[in-house]
């Protein structure tokens, strides 16, 4: 059970991460996201360009190690992500572009939508 809880927390983690990065998109379709979005870039950020570890990280690595599995040592980027990508492992300058990316991915997507609110007649 304790294995299943680890994968729940799992999945959670890379639903936020995926909605961090690119949610912009869907309150585009659905603006009452907004309020849910904006917060959450502003976590991720936060967490990429402080250095800092997600609490869901050592929730999953917690939960891994009751269930008798083994636990990892970093973030969830650094574990999952940059190990695909970059062998040699996540480092400060890496993580700090990846919070920029955040920032950069969504701004551009709410500027196109404010764009295209005040392109619209009645706006």
């Amino acid at each position: 059970m304790l294995r299943v809880a680890a994968d729940a927390v799992l999945l959670l983690h890379a639903a936020f991460v995926v909605f961090a990065v690119l949610g912009g998109l869907l309150a585009w379709r659905w603006r009452w996201l907004v309020w849910l979005h904006l917060p959450a870039v502003s976590w991720a950020a936060f967490v990429e360009f402080t250095g800092r570890i997600c609490p869901l990280t050592p929730l999953e690595v917690a939960l891994r190690e009751r269930a008798g599995e083994a636990g990892y040592s970093g973030d969830f980027i650094g574990h999952y992500l940059t190990s695909m990508l970059y062998p040699e492992g996540l480092t400060r300058p890496m993580q700090t572009a990846f919070g920029i990316g955040v920032v950069l991915i969504n701004l551009a997507i709410y500027a196109a939508m404010a764009r295209r609110y005040l392109r619209r007649p009645n706006a």
